[in-house]
């Protein structure tokens, strides 16, 4: 069995705006395990990046706060380590790859400043020459053809994949137990995509790190992930093995999700099935389940009580009042 490298305990997080204190993630707990790729799958605005943003203490000062949790990763509670020890972590044990390359890199810094400043940073000891070689094969190694010409580059002469390749590139050049991707495959066409997902896996393959891969595509999740957590305004709603989460998903929002995707059985003029409705905002959620206003199963209960994420012996967590008669 592998080794827990991160745990996530009972983590919530607010923000402080003009509206009022609002609650992005209420109760978030998961497990990642060395050599794994974890799934957190889930509408925009479920929480998503936030939860990793709360990992990496890099939520937006002052508006965002950790409020209660822990995030325990090679025995030591994040949320609580000095200020000069997590920048040790975050970027060299802990890298992320953001969301949108083009915003993530300075438009201004050729390519060779950005990636050679990660590495001057945690490796005090590597020489310029050393630091400049290491970077260069580090392009090599995500694909990225010509990489000492790509070096003397800017971000803008750059295509969308390799932007993204050069983020994954600064992401693993300090060879980091942990990888969170944050939707590094969006507006990408299928075919790029289909190479950065390779990529990862090959490189993951060859480090033997652990990666939180973050989407809202069920189709990416199947093709990468060992493990899925399935997130709806704030809250952990399911959590399974890839194989018993789409062989038997127990949640109605989860259901919902795998019966929108197309099919190669259906017809191509039957119409899609979609969720009705629309997710609440941090300040409209009603008391009790959040998915209770979409919901085709809610009841009484569902209104009123917060229903607790509970655990078959097989580890398949669910939050749903109503998830074991759903199964007959």
């Amino acid at each position: 069995m592998s080794e827990v490298i991160l745990e996530v305990k009972d983590l919530a997080t607010e923000f402080d705006t003009e509206q009022g204190v609002a609650r992005a993630l209420d109760d978030i707990s998961f497990e990642v395990k060395a050599g794994e790729t974890l799934g957190i799958v889930g509408e925009s605005g479920c929480g998503k990046s936030v939860t990793a943003l709360s990992i990496l203490r890099l939520l937006p000062k002052p508006a965002g706060n950790i409020v209660s949790g822990e995030v325990i990763f090679k025995g030591q509670d994040l949320i609580r380590l000095p200020a000069d020890d997590m920048h040790n972590i975050r970027g060299n044990r802990i890298a992320m790859i953001f969301q949108e390359p083009m915003t993530a890199l300075n438009p201004v810094y050729r390519i060779s400043r950005q990636l050679n400043e990660t590495l001057a940073l945690h490796n005090p000891e590597m020489n310029k020459a050393e630091i400049n070689e290491a970077s260069i094969n580090m392009l090599k190694r995500v694909g990225i053809p010509a990489p000492e010409r790509r070096m003397k580059e800017y971000p803008h002469q750059l295509s969308g994949g390799m932007r993204q390749r050069v983020m994954i590139a600064i992401a693993l050049l300090c060879k980091p137990e942990i990888l969170i991707a944050d939707e590094p495959t969006t507006a990408l066409d299928v075919t790029i995509q289909a190479q950065i997902l390779q990529l990862l896996k090959d490189l993951q393959k060859e480090t033997g790190m652990a990666i939180i891969f973050i989407t809202h595509d069920l189709g990416v999740i199947a093709e990468l992930c060992d493990r899925v957590v399935v997130m709806y305004g704030g809250r952990i709603i399911e959590q399974a093995d890839i194989l018993t989460l789409f062989d038997k998903p127990r949640h109605p929002y989860t259901r919902g999700l795998l019966n929108a995707i197309p099919r190669l059985d259906k017809s191509s003029k039957e119409v899609l099935s979609t969720i009705p409705g629309m997710v609440p905002s941090l300040f409209d959620f009603l008391p009790g389940c959040r998915f209770q206003n979409r919901c085709d199963y809610v009841q009484e209960q569902c209104t009123q009580d917060i229903p607790v994420l509970e655990s078959d012996s097989d580890g398949h967590q669910v939050r749903c009042f109503r998830f074991r008669e759903l199964l007959s």
